[in-house]
């Protein structure tokens, strides 16, 4: 079996969130979202890039919802959040509506774009300069999903 970006990724998501933990990384765009396994029943955390609006949390999933934490969150949405020194309970709105997906991802481009050019271009391979039909088509197979405090 061929080992994807995704796989190595999954490998440093423990290491990730031991360091969040204390404080080290990227803490001002990620959060630490734990799901429980929708086979085991164990509590998973996975490190997630995030945007905040208003009091509710945006999460997308670049392997769309072919993604472990996104499938957990399908069997339960009931999920904990962590958020530098602030946690909480959630219940996870899944997305896969490309046209909210792409509105989303300009709110993140707008907030960070230089970074998230990159990203998508490293690794959804769309070019540097793209336009609203490409990030739509690219949409398509992307999820996205809402974090609802409760």
């Amino acid at each position: 079996m061929t080992k994807t970006i995704f796989h190595r990724m999954k490998a440093l998501n423990v290491r990730m969130a031991a360091n969040y933990r204390r404080g080290i990384g990227p803490t001002r765009v990620v959060l630490l979202l734990t799901t429980t396994g929708r086979t085991s029943g164990l509590p998973r955390v996975t490190p997630l890039q995030y945007e905040k609006v208003d009091e509710i949390f945006y999460i997308a999933s670049a392997r769309g919802v072919e993604a472990d934490w996104y499938k957990n969150i399908l069997a339960n949405p009931r999920v904990h959040v962590q958020m530098r020194e602030e946690a909480f309970d959630a219940i996870a709105e899944p997305v896969t509506d490309p046209t909210r997906i792409a509105n989303f991802i300009e709110l993140r481009l707008r907030r960070h774009p230089v970074m998230i050019r990159l990203i998508m271009h490293l690794f959804d391979r769309l070019p540097l300069r793209f336009d609203r039909t490409d990030l739509e088509r690219l949409c398509q197979h992307k999820a996205m999903v809402v974090l609802h405090p409760l």
